[in-house]
């Protein structure tokens, strides 16, 4: 395959590039109050949205919602520029890259009318209510309900998200909830849109990670309210739109990772070559590898990208960086070596043994072959709708 990039595609590179150069925030200080960060972040979502960079894969079929618009190599391209010029992280993407899609796929034109501005602003941020205690990898087992009220205008929902992404900084949540009673398995699910801000229907409560960081969320639902014209697609029918939903995640996103994963991957080079672990033939081995897996990674992104036929596709992009970025992790601490045992020590601070970036890193990095579906279930994935092999025992 021609992996060159079209001119018009150069173009928009040179555009992208002089303005993240122009409007990128200041860092300021490296650890901000944390309602000050969040009004940060939330600043810079509604920064790209007035220059028209949210939403670049949304079809036009529909109109455009004040973003523009872009081929999927130019999704690449402004992706590649975001993470090079080294961006904050977004607070949009499940609105941008999972939601918005959905509605336009599955949605109604008031539905898309109502939304999508919104997320194209940069004003209005989403999480997704997916995964519960008992049902992660296996989403078929979700036991959150969703029933009818006041006279079918509305939906009452009770139940238990967990591993929330975001959702302490999120106005809205779409969330697959059964609506029939009585139903099993993938049957009876649909797809709703909540509002979050409903003191006593809606509880968010962060969840700590072992890096220090609560960046995933537990959130209860106790009769909270969805209204019934915010059902996305046919009642019943939400496990379809959910995996539609679903093998979008993996679009574009993956690229934008592999870009921070290359300069993850320089760092650990430059500390190899500045300690002399560089010199040891099985850590040079290890980078190499390292090195041509994420060459071999880009590559089957863009070969993949765009190929919503391929039911293995997400499955095996998410398998390859999952492994990778675990193994990367492993080989940082191995170059650091004891010292990796260590963090810089600041008794003025309010918390002294602060982690590094690295060390963050490689404990996050444990979790990379569990979230977003395990490697297990992702194996399983391929070889059912993949190669044909004969599906596991199920209750």
């Amino acid at each position: 395959m021609d992996f060159a990039f079209a001119p018009r595609d150069e173009a928009l590179r040179e555009e992208a590039r002089a303005w993240l150069a122009a409007h990128l925030p200041a860092t300021g200080d490296n650890a901000p109050d944390r309602d000050v960060a969040r009004d940060r972040e939330r600043a810079w979502e509604r920064e790209l949205g007035s220059g028209g960079w949210i939403g670049l894969g949304w079809t036009p079929a529909r109109g455009t919602y004040g973003n523009r618009t872009a081929t999927p190599a130019g999704q690449v391209v402004w992706a590649e520029e975001y993470a090079r010029a080294q961006a904050p992280a977004r607070l949009g993407h499940m609105g941008e890259n999972l939601l918005a899609p959905t509605l336009l796929a599955h949605g109604t034109d008031a539905q898309c009318a109502r939304f999508l501005p919104g997320i194209a602003r940069g004003e209005e941020l989403w999480c997704q209510g997916y995964s519960e205690p008992g049902a992660g990898s296996d989403l078929a087992a979700l036991r959150t309900t969703a029933v009818r009220a006041d006279g079918g205008r509305t939906y009452r929902i009770t139940g238990q998200k967990t591993w929330t992404s975001l959702a302490h900084q999120a106005d809205w949540c779409f969330l697959l909830a059964r609506t029939a009673e009585g139903s099993h398995r993938h049957h009876g699910l649909s797809l709703l849109l909540v509002p979050l801000d409903q003191p006593g229907r809606v509880e968010v409560r962060p969840i700590r990670q072992m890096t220090g960081a609560a960046d995933f969320n537990e959130v209860f639902f106790d009769g909270a309210r969805a209204d019934a014209e915010h059902l996305v697609g046919a009642e019943g029918d939400g496990w379809r739109v959910a995996m539609g939903l679903l093998a979008r995640e993996r679009g574009v996103a993956t690229l934008v990772q592999q870009i921070g994963f290359a300069a993850e991957l320089g760092e650990v080079l430059r500390q190899a070559i500045r300690t002399g672990a560089a010199e040891e033939p099985v850590v040079r081995d290890r980078l190499v590898r390292q090195w041509a897996q994420l060459q071999t990674m880009r590559w089957n992104a863009l070969r993949t990208l765009g190929a919503a036929d391929d039911p293995g596709a997400p499955s095996v992009a998410k398998l390859l960086w999952g492994g990778w970025h675990q193994r990367l992790g492993d080989l940082a601490m191995r170059v650091r070596g004891a010292a990796a045992a260590l963090g810089p020590v600041d008794w003025h601070a309010d918390k002294p043994y602060e982690l590094d970036a690295q060390q963050r890193r490689f404990l996050f990095s444990r979790a990379d072959t569990i979230y977003g579906g395990s490697d297990e279930i992702q194996r399983t994935i391929i070889a059912e709708r993949v190669l044909g092999l004969p599906k596991e025992p199920r209750p």
